[in-house]
């Protein structure tokens, strides 16, 4: 068993260039990358091994441009664990230059471990502590459950 804090994982990027779209703001597909990213190393730090997929990402909306020059910070912990799988919340926010942060996404990615031969494996249970971790944890159940309706609707 883990608990929340085992996995949590926090990144950082200063915001260049290279970054940005055509409109001078951060390129969407970057942000997807980075958060594809957190996903993972949350993942391997809770299953204790770097054989770990994404099996969906949901709620990609964009909430606060970023821009060259600030701060983008990104938080990701684990709010629900299966037999083989986990969901993965990851909070982007914009650092800007009065310190304050500013939400610009919250993702959440479902990750399955997988041994070596790609099929899914158990993963270590996840620990509550918090009534922060609880809320977050009811609120994956949820999610969860959408996800399953969809499923079986063809999405």
């Amino acid at each position: 068993m883990k608990t929340v804090e085992d996995s949590r994982t926090e990144q950082v990027h200063l915001i260049m260039h290279q970054h940005l779209n055509a409109g001078g703001r951060l390129f969407g597909g970057m942000l997807m990358q980075w958060v594809d990213e957190v996903s993972g190393v949350v993942a391997m730090r809770h299953c204790g091994t770097y054989r770990v997929t994404t099996a969906a990402v949901d709620n990609l909306q964009f909430k606060e441009p970023v821009y060259e020059g600030e701060i983008l910070v990104m938080i990701g912990y684990v709010t629900y664990v299966g037999n083989t799988s986990m969901e993965v919340e990851i909070d982007s926010y914009v650092e800007r230059g009065d310190g304050m942060r500013y939400l610009v996404n919250r993702a959440f990615s479902v990750m399955v471990a997988v041994d070596k031969n790609e099929r899914p494996t158990r993963i270590p249970g996840l620990i509550i502590h918090t009534e922060a971790e609880k809320g977050r944890h009811e609120a994956a159940l949820l999610r969860r459950d959408m996800r399953k309706e969809r499923r079986d609707a063809g999405f």
